[in-house]
């Protein structure tokens, strides 16, 4: 029997998917411990003028499928009013068959605006004026949207040098029905050789009020700008790790030379700038470790690929891809490193490339240490692999070589509010995936471990993780 396009049992092809998604998934709260929602959008509350504005406004995924579908690029990033933009997306959107825009896409109208439909050129104006109407209301604001789904934790994404005076503004509202944290990414503090370092050093400096006039100073500043993230409730860091080289350990004074070739804008070998910045992640695991903040690593994405989009639009519009290098010399070095410090913080490990899958999960196995289940985490399949195939992948390998039930679970990585419903998506795919195996007879029948489980990878453990005090 053929079955309803996202009907109530989308993805459930089991007796047992179907109870353990509806009965124990479905109604579980979400923690998205790693997004990059504006926090100024849910400090103000903000409402958004149209669909075209809250679906295209900075969303790549749906960039590079228009642009794959031979839209020219004033429809999809430029000047064009977002009804057109809209039209032009409606009009890609059928064919996206076998992509997840096209479940994204209609989950999230049906969840958030309860329509039923098909997005195409034809139903693009019915849509257009049924969400318009919507967001004009309170439960279509950026908090409505978010407690639609019954969001408990957001971890947004931000530079040290931020003053995070709309964290400050959302903590202090007594109405705001969740919790919204900053997390710690300093990124542009680690690449010595990169266009605008001098500037940001410059800019940390005023930041932090100290002078970095050598390499602990910067590791000071840094630590600053770090405690004053855990004032706000910080739970988590995050480093991009775009390509992850061997480096060696250098003493203080050839680090502290690296810093002011990099201030001066002077050349240096690609060795010292990988070297500066393996020293400076060493100094921040440490850091991570002592004050029981996450440490997240994003590995292997090439970033800014097309030069002429890059010119034109600037970082993160689509033009990036999964890195085929391989990372586990370099990580396992990196980690010992900060290990044999004071042992490593709790640690979640992603990569773009999905053929290095196994390889993270055998990196997190050599450094569990018994102080936390789970504590070393091979992450979420991110970015391009948070599609079926992707995720399916990603957690049959945690579970065939670590321990599935200590997975860390789902997220977001997203710049959308209306792109909740992946938890969903993810949650989905996990009952049928553990359905299948007790159909199967591979795990046995049994609620209170089957249950458990499914509670465990889709909010449990996230929530032990970045919302303790809630367990």
């Amino acid at each position: 029997m053929t079955s309803s396009f996202l009907g109530d049992d989308f993805l459930l092809d089991t007796s047992a998917s179907r109870h353990l998604y509806h009965e124990v998934a479905a109604p579980l709260p979400i923690v998205d411990f790693h997004n990059h929602l504006d926090p100024a959008a849910i400090a103000d509350d903000r409402k958004w003028s149209s669909l075209g504005e809250i679906w295209l406004e900075g969303d790549h995924y749906k960039w590079r499928a228009m642009r794959w579908n031979g839209i020219p690029e004033d429809l999809v990033t430029g000047k064009t009013d977002f009804r057109e933009k809209f039209q032009a997306f409606a009009e890609t959107v059928p064919h996206c068959v076998g992509n997840p825009l096209y479940h994204w896409t209609h989950l999230e109208l049906r969840r958030y605006f309860g329509w039923q439909g098909l997005l195409s050129a034809d139903t693009a104006e019915e849509v257009w004026g049924m969400a318009n109407e919507q967001l004009t209301k309170d439960s279509h604001s950026a908090r409505g949207l978010l407690e639609q789904m019954s969001v408990t934790y957001i971890g947004t994404t931000d530079d040290p040098c931020d003053a995070l005076p709309h964290h400050v503004k959302a903590q202090s509202d007594p109405d705001l029905a969740f919790r919204v944290a900053p997390s710690f990414r300093p990124d542009k503090a680690l690449d010595p050789s990169a266009e605008g370092f001098a500037a940001y050093i410059s800019r940390l400096e005023n930041v932090s009020g100290i002078s970095i006039a050598c390499f602990e100073d910067l590791v000071e500043a840094l630590l600053n700008r770090l405690d004053f993230f855990v004032t706000l409730g910080c739970k988590a860091s995050d480093h991009a790790l775009s390509e992850m080289h061997g480096f060696s350990k250098r003493a203080s004074g050839e680090l502290d030379l690296i810093l002011r070739n990099g201030r001066n804008g002077w050349t240096m070998s690609s060795q010292d700038a990988e070297d500066f910045r393996a020293a400076v992640l060493v100094e921040l695991g440490q850091a991570y470790a002592e004050r029981d903040i996450v440490m997240q690593f994003h590995i292997g994405a090439l970033r800014n690929q097309n030069a002429r989009l890059f010119a034109a639009l600037g970082p993160d519009v689509g033009g990036d891809s999964m890195s085929d290098k391989g990372c586990a010399a370099p990580l396992n070095m990196l980690l010992d490193q900060i290990d044999q410090r004071k042992g490593l913080p709790r640690t979640i490990l992603y990569c773009l490339n999905p053929a290095l899958n196994e390889v993270l999960v055998t990196i997190a196995g050599n450094f569990q240490d018994g102080s936390v289940p789970g504590k070393i985490q091979a992450g979420p399949g991110w970015w391009f692999n948070d599609q079926l195939d992707g995720m399916e992948r990603q957690l049959t390998q945690v579970a065939q070589m670590g321990l599935l039930s200590r997975f860390v679970g789902m997220l977001t990585d997203s710049r959308s509010f209306l792109s909740f419903p992946r938890h969903e998506y993810y949650r989905r795919l996990v009952c049928r995936m553990v359905g299948r195996q007790i159909e199967g007879g591979s795990i046995p029948d049994v609620p209170g471990l089957t249950e458990g489980l499914i509670r465990r990878i889709c909010h449990d453990n996230a929530r032990d993780w970045f919302l303790p005090d809630a367990g």
